[in-house]
């Protein structure tokens, strides 16, 4: 019999992630946080959205942190699209 360390992400009482890395669990968790931190920043300045806007819009901002650091940095989103687009295409290419 095999004993296995399971870690359960949870966020606002449901489920978000199950693992067995524990520094993939830890990285999931900052990035909730993140998009809980932003998704007040939105609702503070007065945008108007359904909460579930507010909830996909952040959590995609928190998981894509790097590149949205670069375009506040002034970098082109086509430049950044086009870079992604390459990596997925080396990926495709090492599978």
């Amino acid at each position: 019999m095999a004993i296995t360390v399971q870690y359960v992400v949870t966020h606002k009482g449901a489920e978000k992630l199950v693992t067995t890395d524990k520094k993939e669990a830890d990285q999931y968790d900052k990035m909730l946080d993140t998009a809980d931190n932003l998704a007040a920043y939105i609702n503070a300045k007065g945008i108007k959205l359904e909460e579930d806007v507010i909830e996909s819009l952040s959590v995609m901002l928190a998981k894509n942190k790097d590149a949205v650091a670069k375009l506040l940095k002034g970098t082109a989103a086509e430049t950044l699209l086009e870079a992604e687009s390459a990596d997925v295409v080396k990926l495709q290419a090492n599978s």
